[in-house]
């Protein structure tokens, strides 16, 4: 698979148009219509639906962008990495972020960033909910779980998870559930944050199937460090990422409960047009990324 041809449809699915491909390729419509075949002909499916107007991606389409934008932007990390001509970093950087990182991570590290690049203003706005990245002109946005549906760039900052926890008095005052099935008859403190169901808790696939458990309690909120403060004074269980837990775990305060049954919820960085990438955003990714490994 040549890399071409990768671009060639990451740029049409950003476009949706035929003729607006064409025009930033310097070719004709048809010519562009005739190299989508070709390649849905070598893929064997079907990658966009076709309108007189525009195109959108079907679900194979969908997947294929995915690994398209991602591959092309690996390529382009690579290549930024050899290089030796660094531009440098300036400007206004409007970053969004959730409530409890960005006050527990991003702030401290943005203190850090500023004395070692001096000429970036930072805009740090926090919300319980992600906020539209390009509607509100930010610049990047740090997300927790699946990318986004929109054409975003991801870069993987972080790998997450959340687990099942409980502090040791509630545990010892209520019991420790040993099944999903047993949640119902415990106090679990929801977060009622972005428009998903808060009281259904979804978790990684096991042996083919999505274990789930329909919970409700005495306690809920849209911030997750006041949802924190009561799972620690033995309110209740909670479903919290392993990075806002694992001191808690380590000295005690917390334990893990059903540790079989997690949440994927990688900590990632998203921002449009990756070809368009200033200085000020991908020196600001490479130190986030340095505080933050992957492999944690």
């Amino acid at each position: 698979m040549a890399t071409s041809d990768l671009a060639f449809f990451v740029l049409l699915a950003r476009r949706e148009s035929f003729s607006a491909t064409a025009r930033e390729l310097g070719v004709s419509a048809s010519a562009v219509s005739r190299r989508l075949v070709r390649l849905e002909d070598r893929l064997g499916v079907r990658l966009l639906h076709r309108t007189t107007r525009r195109v959108r991606l079907t679900g194979e389409g969908e997947a294929y962008f995915g690994e398209a934008s991602r591959i092309l932007g690996e390529i382009e990390a690579l290549e930024h990495s050899l290089s030796q001509a660094r531009d440098t970093p300036s400007g206004l950087l409007r970053i969004n972020a959730t409530l409890g990182f960005g006050r527990a991570y991003l702030a401290p590290a943005i203190s850090n960033f500023r004395r070692l690049y001096p000429e970036v203003e930072i805009q740090l706005v926090l919300t319980d909910a992600p906020l539209n990245i390009v509607d509100e002109g930010f610049d990047l946005g740090i997300r927790f779980g699946s990318p986004p549906a929109s054409r975003m760039i991801t870069r993987l900052l972080q790998r997450n998870r959340r687990f099942l926890c409980a502090a040791p008095s509630y545990l010892a005052e209520r019991g420790t559930p040993e099944t999903l099935a047993e949640l119902q008859r415990h106090n679990c403190i929801v977060l009622r944050q972005d428009h998903d169901a808060y009281d259904v808790w979804r978790f990684d696939e096991i042996d083919g199937e999505v274990p789930s458990a329909k919970v409700a309690g005495t306690l809920s909120t849209n911030d997750g460090e006041i949802a924190l403060g009561w799972v620690l004074d033995g309110q209740g269980i909670m479903l919290r990422s392993e990075w806002d837990i694992a001191r808690h775990v380590r000295e005690g305060g917390l334990c893990i409960v059903l540790p079989e049954y997690m949440q994927t919820a990688n900590i990632a960085a998203v921002y449009p047009e990756r070809h368009n990438l200033s200085a000020k955003v991908r020196v600001f990714l490479d130190y986030i990324g340095s505080l933050l490994p992957t492999d944690a």
